[in-house]
């Protein structure tokens, strides 16, 4: 039995989840080969040559040059027949899961996304991956190969080891016509964007920014400078409480950069980040889902019996959330 491990460039590197697919595949003591998509392929291979991959092929011509359904499908398609392995692994990104189920129905494979582990023993391969909003943990098997594995990112460690030379082989792609033609990428500011998945640290917003404070009135634009302003200094990821983004659509002057995007917990995302800051959050619910994978976990509470200060947090600060991380900004600048 033999594995592909199957990646995408990102500006002419490996993307962390790349690499944290590589190291799992490393772990699984089976003989396996890398196939790599994307500009600057051949240089992404050198940077991890001495990985253990039996073979290195890549796809570099300029029709993956930019994400594009039609021409990444046609070259993880080329990559996989070439590499004819029984197990493929691919890191769960966007360019790869809005293009790998076209290529499992072209080759029919068998398919799973969001995988959080895999484990290869006498032959037999198991996965692991979550169910029930991260609450449940399951481990299973297919008979059918090829089996293609969709790797959720944050979850494993990323393979570190010394460049080289891969001396990778192209693979020779027909793209057929292209109806689509990439004419640039549109995208936000780095200070505009809220969503880090690679940020050390997600800070979560609750709903008691947007509530009269001590003196009795709101202040939605000071808790806006307050957060924003911490958000550019510590370079950290955007979390919301439900009712927080709720109260947009409620007609309720909230935080205009907050969306549904940005919320954590049962009905949200729930990130891996290696530490965590709560402030203005109640309930425990959306942070017993949401925060389960935060390995270092603080919150900023005036009520130090919170359900979510008891037993969920590593740390409280008992305290006024506008005072502190004003405080915390000056001490930032």
């Amino acid at each position: 039995m033999n594995a592909l491990v199957l990646l995408h460039t990102e500006q002419g590197t490996l993307p962390k989840v790349a690499l944290e697919t590589l190291n799992l595949a490393c772990g699984l003591g089976m003989p396996f080969s890398v196939g790599i998509v994307g500009q600057g392929a051949a240089t992404a291979a050198d940077m991890i040559a001495s990985c253990g991959a039996t073979t290195f092929e890549i796809v570099d011509a300029p029709d993956v040059a930019q994400p594009r359904y039609a021409s990444d499908t046609a070259a993880a398609a080329a990559l996989i027949q070439s590499a004819g392995a029984n197990v493929i692994l691919a890191p769960q990104t966007s360019r790869f899961a809005r293009c790998l189920p076209g290529v499992a129905s072209r080759l029919g494979l068998a398919v799973d996304t969001h995988i959080a582990a895999v484990t290869a023993q006498d032959g037999a391969v198991k996965a692991q991956r979550w169910f029930y909003r991260q609450r449940i943990l399951s481990s299973f098997s297919r008979d059918a190969r090829p089996w293609m594995l969709l790797v959720d990112s944050g979850v494993n460690a990323p393979w570190q080891g010394a460049s080289g030379t891969a001396n990778a082989q192209s693979v020779p792609v027909n793209f057929g016509e292209q109806r689509t033609t990439v004419t640039g990428v549109q995208a936000l500011a780095a200070d505009a964007q809220t969503i880090r998945p690679e940020a050390t640290l997600l800070f979560v917003a609750g709903a008691g920014w947007t509530k009269k404070q001590k003196d009795g009135q709101f202040h939605i634009g000071r808790a806006s400078g307050i957060i924003q302003g911490f958000l550019g200094k510590a370079k950290a990821s955007l979390g919301s409480s439900k009712s927080l983004v709720d109260l947009k659509s409620e007609g309720q002057e909230t935080l205009s950069f907050m969306s549904h995007m940005n919320q954590v917990g049962q009905t949200g995302s729930t990130p891996r980040h290696p530490k965590g800051l709560s402030t203005c959050c109640h309930g425990e619910e959306p942070h017993a889902v949401g925060w389960r994978f935060i390995t270092e976990r603080r919150a900023i509470n005036l009520d130090a019996n919170c359900g979510w200060a008891q037993g969920k947090a590593d740390v409280v600060y008992v305290g006024d959330a506008f005072e502190i991380m004003e405080k915390v900004n000056a001490l930032l600048t």
